[in-house]
């Protein structure tokens, strides 16, 4: 990948600093995820930069459930390089495109969406805690 940033599958030796880190998943729910090749993780000089970690919606289609950048790695392409990889995968499965959100109220979230080629496809209103919609992006691959 650019800039020095390689991205791969997760493995179980990764799964410490995947729990660290997700932000939302401990180890009984990460596990299966890494075992299903469900978790990626950017790697920068060799060290654990970011993760992505993916659901599959209707059994084939990937949905971005979540994206971490260590701060120190923000702005770097780390985010950018992992949505190449999650698009790469996709392609390489037949799969047309990669769904993600973001709460309505996350206005940073959205403009990385838009930044790394997402576009909005859709609004579902009162989805989250106290009532705030969620904003959906599609990506072809």
């Amino acid at each position: 990948m650019s800039g020095g940033i390689h991205v791969r599958v997760a493995g179980e030796g990764d799964l410490a600093w995947l729990v660290e880190h997700d932000g939302h998943l401990g180890e009984a729910d990460l596990r299966p995820k890494v075992a299903a090749s469900e978790v990626f993780l950017a790697e920068v000089g060799g060290r654990p930069a970011g993760l992505v970690r993916i659901d599959l919606l209707w059994s084939r289609i990937p949905f971005v459930a979540q994206v971490r950048v260590l701060e120190g790695d923000r702005r770097r392409g780390v985010g950018r390089a992992m949505m190449e990889f999650v698009r790469a995968r996709a392609r390489a499965q037949g799969v047309g495109f990669v769904l993600s959100s973001s709460a309505a109220d996350e206005a940073e979230p959205q403009a990385w969406h838009r930044a790394v080629g997402f576009e909005e496809c859709g609004f579902v209103a009162r989805l989250n805690h106290d009532a705030v919609g969620e904003v959906f992006f599609r990506q072809d691959t």
